[in-house]
């Protein structure tokens, strides 16, 4: 893979001349997946960005980066040039990150010095802002459940009826709202996706993307919203949501869900979420805690995105320890403290070149939430995030109610029925205040 990465560095190359040369350049540097197999480490740095303008030519209304027009300044490509010069780095992707306002680069050490130490002394610099591992997250599906079933319809989705969705779908089924899905790719062309699917991005070079590596976005995919009474399949959580493919992580093994994303991909993933203000978020990963993701995800709360992610039993684990995102655990294996569970093991969904089969992992809870709070944004578009975690946590407990024979831990259980009862009932209740004054 040390092949790979000096190619990116070739390839790349382009970026790192003057703005001036740079004045077309219409899209930012890909981060593949090799990169982080790399011989040496990678480092993650960010500069404050005053972004440029290019000028236009005449008679035309100017050249636009990703429809916005925020490039990198003069001051944060110079910067990022001087760190490179100063510290013996290696550039590897750049990008400037609109959401944050700054210019963010993926360095390589190319040597043996310890990376806490090179951290540690950008950390001092006066001109950069940020500085971090290129980190790596992993999907969170249990590769080792024991898969009993050959017919890949047996006992049709039991997780529906524990999370309250058969009820529930008299209110809503997700009507209209988009969803982003961070994850691998999706089969896009599964007959039970048609309709289902708005766009498709990847974040991924072209080494790094493979026809073939869509499982666990195809899984997520199906359990979010597969489409309803098609006469085909399964049935979605919100079987009539939208959803937007941005594919940040790659598959690591044919013919298994295992995969991965890293700082890089993920990043830029979030900032497209943010800036094409999807207002729910998936993210069915975990990994350690990432200053910058962090941060990407706080400005997309400020701006009234929802995010949902995966919890494991580190309590510092990103996505689910950032405050205001809801995380997912297992009803059937709590473990740590997620903000609410669903059910995780032998779950019935999509697999590409349409096919089905049975996942199990908090990554398939995960998309479960996600298409339980689509159904309550469909609902009622101006919840927030803070009012969706208190509404599930208030109406959790009763879906097992629907499978007695599951010996299933129903503390923060998500029923959507419940959830949605009582959504109509506060608005009916303030309705009825409203005519009464």
């Amino acid at each position: 893979m040390r092949l790979s990465a000096l190619l990116l560095a070739a390839t790349l190359s382009t970026l790192c001349v003057s703005p001036a040369a740079r004045a077309d350049t219409a899209a930012p540097a890909t981060a593949p997946a090799a990169a982080t197999e790399a011989h040496h480490p990678l480092i993650v740095v960010t500069f404050a960005n005053v972004p440029r303008h290019p000028a236009g030519r005449a008679g035309t209304t100017g050249s636009h980066y990703g429809g916005s027009g925020y490039l990198v300044g003069q001051s944060a490509h110079q910067q990022a040039q001087r760190v490179a010069r100063a510290y013996s780095l290696r550039e590897v992707a750049n990008w400037p990150i609109k959401a944050l306002r700054v210019h963010c680069v993926v360095f390589e050490v190319p040597d043996d010095r310890p990376i806490s130490k090179v951290i540690s002394v950008l950390a001092k610099d006066p001109d950069i802002t940020l500085a971090q591992p290129l980190q790596q997250f992993h999907t969170l599906t249990d590769s080792s459940a024991d898969s009993r079933y050959n017919d890949p319809l047996y006992d049709l989705q039991t997780n529906l009826a524990s999370l309250g969705i058969p009820r529930a779908h008299e209110r809503s089924q997700g009507d209209g709202v988009r969803i982003a899905l961070i994850d691998t790719g999706v089969d896009t062309s599964h007959p039970d996706l048609l309709g289902r699917i708005a766009g498709s991005r990847s974040f991924l070079d072209e080494m790094a993307r493979s026809s073939d590596g869509n499982r666990h976005g195809t899984a997520m995919a199906g359990l979010i919203a597969a489409t309803a009474n098609n006469r085909v399949g399964i049935v979605g959580v919100a079987p009539r949501a939208q959803v937007e493919v941005l594919e940040a992580c790659w598959q690591l093994r044919p013919n298994a869900d295992d995969a991965a994303c890293n700082t890089f991909t993920l990043a830029r993933a979030l900032a497209a979420a943010i800036d094409a203000e999807i207002p729910l978020i998936n993210l069915s990963i975990a990994g350690p805690a990432d200053p910058l993701l962090s941060a990407l995800i706080e400005a997309g709360l400020k701006r009234g995105a929802i995010f949902i992610g995966a919890a494991s039993a580190d309590a510092d684990s990103f996505p689910a320890n950032v405050p205001g995102v809801i995380g997912v655990g297992s009803v059937e294996h709590v473990v740590g403290h997620p903000t609410v569970t669903a059910p995780s093991i032998h779950v019935l969904t999509l697999r590409p070149r349409a096919q089905y089969d049975f996942v199990s992992g908090t990554s398939a809870a995960t998309a479960e939430v996600t298409g339980v709070v689509a159904l309550l944004l469909a609902s009622d578009p101006h919840l927030s995030a803070g009012a969706i975690e208190k509404l599930l946590k208030r109406t959790a407990g009763s879906g097992s109610q629907a499978n007695p024979a599951e010996a299933l831990s129903t503390a923060n259980s998500v029923d959507a029925s419940a959830a949605l009862a009582q959504l109509e009932a506060t608005r009916a209740r303030r309705v009825a205040a409203t005519t009464t004054h």
